[in-house]
């Protein structure tokens, strides 16, 4: 391989696992407000498997490259970059590319790896995080002292929504899951009640709260657990989807929304703009990241898989096994390691 190309996962046509290769191609340069990351760990997330199945197309500009979180050090700064130097380590919520060696971002969506995390730990973060804080803090507007309904408690998102829900809007959190082990990763993390899916979960919020019912509901399902959720909010509530893996349509009491002041909606983050999800990096630096230092918010990783196992992790996500993240190894050497405070970096 010469220094003008890198390796990187090429996804051929749709299907399972199996349409992903490694292969090598051109590195990128960075553009204008961009820089370039040299990746040594890479989140494996729901929106790569939907990609891979031809479900969830990259928006026309980003790279079709698998990828949309990643850490490591920044290896090139393009003109008009301010706060960042080559040698960072940083991780960064990407629009395409993660699955590489190199992967080109606007500089405003990367964020310092949290003091005493690896990178393996940092890679699990931006996806995540930037998701749940979109949806749960600014088009969810979860106050203090409310009650929220997470549904998929273990899912990266939800995991990462439990666990800002409770700490900084001190709010009551029921979330639900699919098995004993997941539920009790809901309560290990901060649900005060973890529900199981596969029961009636609705009447379960209901006993759980006394038949008040939630002010904010952040749901991947869609299908017909709208009508349901819809049913459980209080007053002036509000049901935010990320996905709608039950189905896209769903046929709802239109008179009840207007009667009750309810608010319906939802989100793709990735089409966004890079100032959109710059000032989001903005504000969990400076409100998330001091929990996740100092261990009031914790991430998890399911399992780490080398970048030339692509296929297993995929396999994973395809089972619905995991609890917490998946994440590649993409630099095997470095992906454990827990890089110095910026200031003393060297350039890489």
């Amino acid at each position: 391989m010469t220094n003008k190309h890198m390796r990187l996962v090429e996804t051929r046509g749709t299907g399972g696992p199996e349409v992903l290769h490694i292969v090598e191609g051109p590195r990128p340069s960075p553009k204008r407000g961009e820089v370039s990351i040299r990746v040594v760990a890479a989140g494996v997330n729901r929106p790569d498997v939907q990609q891979r199945r031809g479900l969830y197309p990259p928006p026309p500009e980003a790279s079709p490259i698998l990828g949309l979180d990643v850490a490591g050090y920044v290896k090139e700064v393009g003109a008009d970059v301010q706060g960042l130097a080559v040698g960072d380590a940083v991780c960064a919520l990407v629009n395409g590319g993660g699955y590489a060696e190199l992967c080109c971002v606007p500089a405003v969506q990367c964020m310092p790896v949290p003091r005493g995390f690896s990178f393996i730990e940092a890679a699990s973060l931006p996806e995540a995080y930037f998701t749940a804080w979109n949806n749960l803090i600014w088009l969810g507007r979860l106050a203090e002292g409310e009650t929220v309904l997470i549904q998929g408690g273990t899912s990266g998102v939800g995991m990462a929504g439990i666990q800002m829900a409770r700490q900084l809007s001190k709010a009551t959190v029921l979330a639900t899951a699919g098995s004993d082990e997941k539920l009790q990763v809901c309560r290990d993390i901060g649900a005060h009640a973890a529900i199981s899916y596969k029961g009636p979960w609705d009447e379960e919020v209901r006993r759980c709260t006394d038949g008040a019912g939630v002010d904010v509901v952040l749901d991947a399902q869609a299908g017909d657990y709208t009508q349901r959720q819809l049913d459980l909010l209080k007053p002036d509530g509000r049901l935010v989807f990320i996905a709608s893996h039950q189905g896209p349509t769903a046929e709802v009491n239109i008179r009840a929304i207007v009667r009750r002041r309810l608010t319906l909606t939802g989100s793709t983050l990735r089409p966004r703009p890079s100032d959109y999800k710059g000032r989001i990096a903005s504000e969990l630096v400076e409100r998330v990241w001091p929990l996740l230092e100092d261990g009031r918010i914790v991430t998890r990783i399911h399992q780490v898989f080398a970048f030339d196992d692509v296929r297993s992790a995929h396999e994973v996500l395809d089972r619905n096994d995991q609890i917490g993240k998946v994440v590649l190894a993409v630099d095997t050497a470095q992906a454990e390691q827990r890089p110095r405070p910026q200031q003393e970096n060297v350039s890489q």
